[in-house]
C-alpha cells in the first residue's frame, strides 16, 4: 500500500489505542490462569493476533467482541505426542514469550516466523532454555522445541532484549520448584520488565527482585508452584508508544493535539515522552487521563534512549525541526528491530530534508525550520511508516510512503486517525 499525504494533520483529539505490550502479557497470563478472564481491549493488531493464535493452538479458547477478549485458559496437561504450530508472524514479543512458555509446559512446538523476525537475536534465550532441559533447533524461518524446562539458576544478558527476561519470568513462574533469574550486564528497557512483573502480580504471581546495584544488574527470585489466578476482569491501558506520535505532532505545528485514555501512573517506559517534549520546549498539559501538547519554540537535547528505544523515530522528527543539535545515544539495540531502525530513521528523514547522521549507538540531528518532503520507504517497519507520516507536518511538499501497511503490526487504524486529525491522504 502506498500512502501520499497531501495535507498534514492540523490538530484535534485522538483516543489512544490499547497497549500492545501489555496485551501480549495479559493474554498469556490469562491463558495460563485457573479460570476465565475478560480483558477489556479497545482494538487489536497483527502482533496481538499472533499471540492469540499461538495461545489458541495450545488449547486456550479466545474470542474478541470488538471491546475485549474473553479468555478460557489452556487445559493442562498438554499432550506431548504432537507438535503444536505457533505462527508468530513478525512479532518478536510473541516468539520471545511463547518459546519459553512452551518449554515450561513441556510441549513440542514449531514456531513459524515471517519477515525479519528470523534474523532478530535469539541466541542468549535459546542457550538458557537448552541448558535447562529443552532441545531447540532452527531451520530457516522455523524454531522447533521439545523437552521440559526445569527449575534452577538462569542467567541472561540485559542489554540485548528485555523480552528475553520477560519471557523467562513468565515461564519460570510455571515451574514446580524455585528458580533464580540473574541479569548479566546492564539491565536495559527496565520499564518493560516492570510491566511484566506488574501483570504477573495481577495474576497472583509474586517475584522478588532481591539484588540490584548501580550498574543496573538485577536478580529475580521466582517461587515454584504458585499458580496463575485470574482477576476475572482486567483493562489494557492506552499505549504510550503509539500516543507519542500524536503528542510529538502536536509539538511541531498546528493547533495542538490531545490524546485521551492514557494512564499517567503507568509502568510503560514510553510515558517518558511527555517529559522529553517538555525538555524540547513544547507546551504540555494534563487533565484526567488526557495529555495535550501544543507548539512552542523547540530546542535540541541530549537524549539517553536506554529505556525508551521505541521513541527514537518520532523524537527524531521533533529534533529535525528543533533549533540546535540533538544527540540520541544508547540506542544500539534499534539496529535489531523490524528494520535496522537507526539506519531507517536516518535514511528516511534525510530523504525528507533533515540534517541527520548516524553514530555507533544513536543519531545526531541538527534542526531546521522546515523539511522538504518526498518519497520514502517504510522499511516494512510500523514505527518508520508512522514517523514519516508525522514528519509531513514539517514538510513544504507532499510525503509519499511506500509499503505503508506496515502500520498494521501495531496500529491498523493509524491513517484513519491521521485523517480524523485533519490530514488528507491518497491510498493506492
Amino acid at each position: 500500500m502506498k500512502i501520499e499525504i497531501i495535507a498534514p494533520i492540523s490538530g484535534g483529539v485522538v483516543n489512544s489505542v490499547a497497549s500492545k505490550s501489555q496485551a501480549h502479557r495479559m493474554l498469556i497470563c490469562a491463558a495460563l490462569a485457573d479460570n476465565n478472564t475478560y480483558i477489556k481491549c479497545s482494538e487489536t493488531s497483527d502482533d496481538i493476533d499472533a499471540t492469540v493464535s499461538c495461545l489458541v493452538n495450545l488449547g486456550a479458547s479466545i474470542s474478541y467482541d470488538g471491546k475485549g477478549f474473553s479468555v478460557e485458559p489452556i487445559k493442562r496437561p498438554i499432550s506431548a505426542d504432537k507438535t503444536i504450530v505457533q505462527y508468530c508472524n513478525e512479532s518478536g514479543s510473541t516468539l520471545r514469550f511463547m518459546l519459553p512458555v512452551c518449554c515450561a509446559l513441556g510441549v513440542c512446538a514449531e514456531f513459524i516466523m515471517e519477515g525479519q523476525l528470523a534474523e532478530r537475536p535469539m541466541a542468549p534465550l535459546v542457550a538458557e532454555l537448552t541448558a535447562h532441559g529443552c532441545e531447540i533447533t532452527k531451520e530457516n524461518c522455523t524454531y522447533r522445541c521439545s523437552g521440559k524446562l526445569h527449575s534452577g539458576v538462569y542467567e541472561i544478558s540485559g542489554n540485548i532484549s528485555s523480552q528475553f527476561i520477560s519471557g523467562l519470568l513468565i515461564a519460570l513462574s510455571l515451574l514446580d520448584d524455585d528458580s533464580a533469574l540473574c541479569v548479566a550486564g546492564r539491565e536495559e528497557s527496565r520499564p518493560y520488565i516492570a510491566m511484566t512483573l506488574e501483570t504477573l502480580s495481577m495474576f497472583g504471581i509474586k517475584i522478588k527482585r532481591f539484588s540490584m546495584n548501580s550498574s543496573r544488574r538485577a536478580t529475580f527470585g521466582i517461587i515454584g508452584s504458585q499458580g496463575f489466578k485470574t482477576p476475572a476482569a482486567a483493562d489494557i491501558e492506552g499505549d504510550w508508544s503509539n500516543a507519542a506520535f500524536w503528542l510529538c505532532a502536536g509539538a511541531i505545528r498546528g493547533t495542538g493535539i490531545t490524546c485521551t485514555g492514557l494512564n499517567l501512573g503507568s509502568n510503560q517506559g514510553d510515558m517518558a515522552i511527555v517529559r522529553l517534549l517538555e525538555r524540547f520546549g513544547a507546551n504540555v498539559s494534563y487533565e484526567g487521563g488526557s495529555v495535550t501538547v501544543t507548539p512552542a519554540k523547540l530546542h535540541g537535547l541530549q537524549i539517553d534512549a536506554i529505556d525508551t528505544p521505541d521513541l527514537v523515530p518520532v523524537l527524531s522528527v521533533v529534533a529535525a525541526v528543533a533549533e540546535g543539535e540533538t544527540v540520541i545515544f544508547n540506542a544500539k539495540r534499534l539496529k535489531m528491530k523490524e528494520s535496522n531502525r537507526l539506519h531507517a530513521v536516518a535514511n528516511t528523514l534525510h530523504t525528507l530534508g533533515a540534517e541527520i547522521t548516524g553514530t555507533q549507538d544513536g543519531l545526531i540531528i541538527n534542526g531546521k525550520s522546515k523539511l522538504q518532503g518526498g518519497t520514502v520507504s517504510s522499511f516494512n517497519d510500523h514505527r518508520i511508516a508512522m514517523m514519516a507520516a508525522i514528519a509531513s507536518i514539517a514538510c513544504e511538499n507532499p510525503v509519499t510512503i511506500n509499503d505503508a501497511e506496515a502500520v498494521n503490526k501495531s496500529y491498523p487504524g493509524f491513517f484513519k486517525d491521521f485523517q480524523a486529525l485533519g490530514g488528507s491522504v491518497i491510498e493506492s
